[in-house]
């Protein structure tokens, strides 16, 4: 069996990092001595706040900048001390990552979503709970994409369950992530005039068209039937135009498209996640060198569903398969050094560690100081 190079690996765990509020139904129980371990002997690196009303999420803007998506300004801010940029246009890497060819035009990725009448507002609900076939989602889409062209748009759907707009009367639409907005009331998430604050009149009749034609669909009839909730809205986010970015790492390993997207783009090369640590070191060539990202995204559904039982038996999982192996490795001398980002749904925080810090025994941070309140 072929050993991890010894070099770098750099973990980010979207989701991973719980609020102060909830960190106690989350980690009710769980033991992890590996990840108290990293915490308590690592350098502290960037630490982002961030805000409630932000657009985007920690790890969107997080590989943004690490790619240079955002450009060299935001790239080099001082994230420690600043709430990060709320900007993540990622579409057009999205894109890339999904087959198709973005060129020099400015994308939006668009997903079918089910949008809930409460009392008084509309919820979107997180669109992994839709348990929407690329079947059904390429039916919704053989009815929608007449609608949209005839309104002057493009459109490409390289994947059935995630559509990509391209328009000039959607240039200066601000968007947010549907797992921002998910659980929560939309008013405040849809898609507005980055200048004015307006709603877009060219947006919201794209959006209309497509909930009109969905209404009362055999789709939709079917899908309720079955218990599911209908697919009835579209939801836009990510915008923004292709353009050069660095190679921050020498491999990525993800199934996130963005991730995906942005290391094609960079030239690194390209993986799915793997299962657990054991099988990353055995997918490494022994004499390969530079760092390696891997994305791991075991929390997201969870989170954002607020189902903490489960958050909470990822949380072990990741514990037993990668924390606990990685930093075994480090120690053995596998790796030179280990670095970990967290992300919450508003912040996240990235923790170095070498071999030496590990002998470090007086350091004594505690997971609960990066708690985000």
């Amino acid at each position: 069996m072929r050993t991890m190079p010894a070099d770098r690996l750099h973990l980010l765990v979207p989701f991973a990092l719980p609020s102060a509020a909830v960190a106690p139904t989350a980690l009710a129980g769980l033991q992890f001595p590996a990840l108290s371990k990293l915490i308590a002997r690592a350098t502290l690196g960037e630490q982002v706040i961030g805000e409630d009303f932000q657009r985007t999420l920690p790890h969107e803007r997080w590989v943004a900048r690490q790619f240079g998506a955002l450009g060299d300004g935001a790239a080099n801010a001082n994230a420690k001390s600043a709430s990060a940029d709320d900007e993540a246009p990622l579409a057009p890497w999205m894109l890339l990552a999904d087959g198709g060819t973005p060129g020099d035009a400015t994308w939006a990725c668009i997903q079918p979503v089910h949008v809930r009448i409460a009392h008084d507002h509309l919820v979107l609900i997180d669109p992994a709970s839709l348990e929407l076939t690329d079947a059904d989602a390429a039916t919704l889409y053989a009815i929608a994409r007449p609608l949209i062209e005839e309104l002057g748009v493009r459109v490409e759907a390289p994947t059935p369950q995630r559509w990509y707009l391209s328009s000039d009367q959607f240039g200066t639409l601000a968007d947010a992530s549907p797992l921002r907005a998910s659980g929560r009331n939309i008013e405040i998430w849809l898609p507005h005039e980055a200048h004015s604050g307006q709603r877009s009149r060219a947006w919201m009749k794209v959006q209309n068209e497509v909930q009109m034609a969905w209404f009362e669909h055999p789709v939709n009839e079917a899908r309720e039937a079955r218990g599911l909730p209908a697919v009835n809205s579209i939801w836009f986010h990510a915008q923004g135009a292709l353009r050069p970015v660095r190679k921050p790492f020498a491999r990525v390993q993800s199934d996130a498209a963005a991730t995906r997207g942005l290391a094609m783009a960079s030239g690194a090369a390209l993986a799915r996640a793997p299962a657990d640590f054991a099988t990353l070191k055995t997918t490494l060539d022994a004499a390969a060198s530079g760092i390696t990202l891997v994305e791991l995204d075991p929390f997201s559904a969870a989170y954002i569903q607020q189902d903490w039982g489960r958050w909470n038996a990822a949380f072990a999982q990741i514990e037993r398969d990668w924390f606990a192996p990685a930093l075994d490795a480090l120690q053995a001398g596998e790796l030179n050094q280990l670095d970990v980002t967290l992300c919450g749904d508003t912040g996240s925080v990235t923790l170095a560690l070498t071999r030496g810090d590990l002998r470090k025994f007086w350091r004594r941070r505690e997971f609960a100081s990066l708690f985000i309140e």
